[in-house]
Parts: structure tokens; sequence; C-alpha cells
């Protein structure tokens, strides 16, 4: 088959504009991920690159690769490989309306989607239905209220007594941690709700109650009616106070715990109960010490995508084509190894240096250097066979890495 993939912020997105290098990270890391995934299964793989970074010849598999210098050109390029591939994938936020409008781009095309239907992705987009459909299915989640950014303060202090503080606040239709913020005192809600209006074009967001737990996630492979949880992976967060960005960092697949296969079961119950989900689909859950809380569903590829993949029997790209097309599940699933993966925060590098880091086998999202300040974002995945045995390779690579940063190539 001839498939078609597009990575917003790698692929153009942001064409005319400064490219968010942390976000780049692990936009980059799942393309390349994906596109090399594709090609083990046998197909031609097209894709687009903004100039700039097609300019740095990074490590990508593509058969063609189309260099993107401005959002008419990136329109131009959807449209005419959408209708040519026999088959697209959109890698994109759900925040602002950026997935969906591009698979609705695809759809418009005359092309054949691989995604969640523009419907399942407007349903994933906006938490608060997301809770109501997990209350309704009868799993737990946060306790949750709903605010509008114009509220007084006032307003919105009372709104967080009936919950009691530590809060979160974040935005109704975010996605990953854009825009949240750890609330733990009265002080420190407007700076939060200012942070989440440079985060957010909705008027509304969330206030929810702080859940003390395990920050996990569950990878699935879903043909609409019937899902398949693959893996449970242990997510690397870094949640702060207002006055600076949360992140997440990475993770750890498999993760094993005493409530993993509740947490597998709530999100397959998650899942069918939207039934027009399809392919890739992540969801985000909390362990506690009462059970699986249910937190977000992203209807896309995750960057847990790049740990998953390495652990499988199957190819989960060419499972994602089967799920969507053929309507067929993996059988016989097992899980070998582990993956343990971060992004890390580095010294952005020269021309010579960013070349040489190219070689490095765990490298998956190089520092490229799209940045202001000097610093950038990589991100390293290490594999083995013990838990323990891949963060020893994950630091040995981070180690070759400072060492060519260190000395510029």
């Amino acid at each position: 088959m001839k498939l078609f993939v597009y990575e917003h912020v790698a692929g153009g997105g942001f064409a005319g504009q400064d490219i968010p290098s942390s976000v780049l990270c692990e936009g980059f890391g799942m393309l390349r991920a994906l596109i090399s995934d594709f090609k083990a299964a046998g197909h031609y793989v097209m894709t687009t690159l903004d100039v700039r970074l097609k300019g740095l010849k990074p490590p990508i598999k593509a058969d063609t690769i189309i260099s993107i210098s401005s959002g008419r050109e990136l329109n131009k390029t959807l449209e005419r490989f959408s209708s040519f591939a026999d088959a697209v994938y959109i890698i994109a936020p759900e925040s602002g309306q950026v997935l969906r409008k591009l698979v609705e781009t695809v759809r418009e095309a005359g092309g054949v989607s691989l995604n969640c239907s523009v419907s399942a992705i407007e349903k994933a987009s906006n938490k608060m239905s997301v809770y109501e459909a997990a209350k309704k299915a009868g799993l737990s989640v946060p306790e949750t209220l709903i605010a509008e950014l114009n509220e007084n303060m006032d307003k919105i202090k009372h709104a967080g007594d009936k919950l009691r503080l530590p809060l979160v606040f974040k935005p109704v239709n975010g996605v990953g941690c854009g825009g949240l913020s750890v609330v733990r005192n009265e002080l420190q809600m407007k700076a939060a709700v200012n942070k989440i209006m440079k985060k957010s074009e909705s008027k509304q967001f969330l206030v929810q109650k702080l859940i003390d737990g395990t920050d996990v996630s569950v990878s699935l492979i879903s043909m609409g009616t019937e899902a398949l949880p693959l893996t449970l992976n242990r997510q690397i967060m870094h949640l702060t106070s207002p006055s600076s960005d949360s992140h997440y960092l990475g993770g750890v697949v498999p993760f094993h715990h005493v409530l993993k296969n509740d947490a597998l079961e709530a999100a397959k119950k998650l899942v069918e109960g939207f039934k027009d989900f399809r392919g890739y689909v992540g969801v985000d859950v909390v362990l506690t010490e009462d059970g699986p809380v249910v937190m977000e569903v992203n209807p896309r590829l995750t960057t847990s995508y790049i740990g998953l993949r390495k652990v499988m029997n199957f190819n989960p790209a060419q499972a994602m084509i089967d799920a969507v097309l053929t309507r067929k599940l993996p059988e016989n699933v097992q899980v070998s190894g582990y993956t343990f993966f971060s992004k890390v925060k580095v010294s952005a590098p020269t021309s010579k240096a960013l070349q040489e880091t190219y070689r490095l086998e765990e490298l998956v999202s190089p520092p490229f250097p799209f940045t202001d300040d000097g610093t950038t974002w990589a991100l390293i995945v290490a594999y083995a066979a013990r838990l323990r045995d891949a963060r020893t390779r994950f630091y040995k690579a981070r180690k070759s890495l400072m060492r060519i940063l260190l000395r510029g190539g």
C-alpha cells in the first residue's frame, strides 16, 4: 500500500512560526517510529517535513519526503496526497481542533483515514464529555467541575471550595500537560486561569480534585465496536504550580502493577462505549488505593507507541491498518522485554554534532536546534529483556549524547 503519514509539528504545521522544541521532540519520535513500522510491514510511505527540519537531513526512512515552507503549501500537499495515497494517518493534537480539522481535510479530499472518526475525535477532545461517559459506564473519574474563564475569582474560588485543595486547573479541550496547573492555595488560582487562557481557545476550563496515585496509560487497538488493550504504560510526569509548565517526560512499557488488569478493563470499557474509536487509542489513568481512575482519552497515536512497538510480538502499525480497514484485531498478543524512554533537555548542538547524534541507536528524536535560549530536547528510548538493563542502556545513551554535545561533534 501507498501510505501518507503527516505529523503536525515536524511536518509543516508550524511553517513560518517558531517550532516548539519539547513538542517537536515527541512528534518527530512518533513520526519516525510509525514510518519505520509501516516500512517494515512492506508499505511505501510518504510524509512531509518542515523545510527547516528537512534541511538538517534527519534520520527518517520515508520513501518520499515533501518539504513544507508555508501553510498554503501544506494544505495543497495534504489534499493531493490524501487523494493519491491508499490510506492516510495523521499525528496531531486534539487541542484547537487541529486533529479534527486535519482528518476532515483527508476525508474531503477523498482519502481513506486510518484515524479515529471525526465524531470520535470531537467527543474525546472535550474532557468533560469523557468524564460523563466514563461515569455512565460505571468507571471512576476525578471529582470535576466546569468553570468559565471570564467568571470572577470569587465564583472560581467557590467552585474550588466544593472540591477542597489541592486541585488541578486545566483546559477543557487541551492535550497532554498544556495549560495544566496544580493549585495548592487560593492565591494560585488567578495565575492558573491566566495560564489556561494562553493555551486554550475555549471559554471553559476544568477544576478537578488532585488524584493521589500512579500515573499510567493504556494503549489499545480498536476496530470500533471492540477494542484490544495491549500494554499498561508507566508515565513520568512533572506537574507544577501555575508559575511554570507541566511536562510529560517519558515512561516505561510495560508497567507491572497489582491493578494492571483493572486498568486494562476500564480502558477497554471506555473505548468500546464510544463505539466509533478505531485504530490506535490511548487512555490516561491514575492507579489509586481504591482502584483505577480514568483521566482522559487520546484518539490518536501517543508517545507510548515508541516504547510499545519494541515489546510486542507483532507490528502495531500493521495492526492499526488491519483494525480500521478489515476490522481484525491481533491474536495471541505477547509482550517481551521492557522499554525505558524519556525526553532529555540539552544544549543546542552545532551542525556537526547534530549529524553525529544521528548515529546513536537509542536516540529516537535528535536535539534539533530550534530554540532561542540555547537549549533543546532529545528523546531516548532503550530496550532490554530486564527493566534494570533498559534503564542502564538509557543512561549510557544519555552519556554518549552529552559527550557529543560537549565536544561539539
